[in-house]
């Protein structure tokens, strides 16, 4: 049941996002099926086996690649899939307690918070950008085997 309601809940805020970020009508669905993707996926991962950071990674590199294949099968930018797709693994409650804990002088659990938010940042930009990189090795492939094709 905990399953069914992260998946609601994760692909409301990722849809809810697409709207506010102008994506198109119809791409409103699939935007909301890339964030819920990488929700579940980075769900499954920190509750089973990894940390918080780790798990990001593995939520952002799935949503970076649901937005390329999306971009290319409906030739729109993939920005309008990654972005409302990052949301909900932005690590805005470990930010907010940080700067909570700055404000009450608890600077060893703002330090903590805030590393914790460092780290999964910088796991979300990882994840994007070695999803980009894969991304690319594969079309380049494709690219050389079609022109092989063509050559012989």
């Amino acid at each position: 049941m905990v399953w069914l309601i992260q998946a609601v809940f994760s692909f409301i805020a990722a849809a809810a996002f697409g709207v506010i970020f102008n994506a198109p009508r119809k791409m409103i669905i699939h935007c909301g099926y890339v964030g819920m993707f990488g929700w579940l996926l980075y769900f499954l991962f920190e509750s089973n086996w990894t940390d918080t950071a780790q798990a990001s990674f593995v939520g952002a590199f799935v949503v970076a690649l649901l937005a390329h294949i999306l971009a290319k099968r409906f030739r729109v930018p993939m920005i309008v899939f990654s972005v409302s797709g990052i949301i909900p693994l932005v690590p805005g409650g470990s930010a907010y307690n940080a700067m909570r804990n700055v404000v009450e002088n608890n600077f060893n659990e703002a330090i903590f918070f805030a590393t914790r938010a460092f780290m999964t940042s910088g796991a979300i930009a990882m994840g994007l950008v070695f999803a980009e990189v894969m991304m690319q090795l594969v079309f380049r492939f494709l690219r050389r085997k079609r022109i092989q094709e063509i050559v012989e």
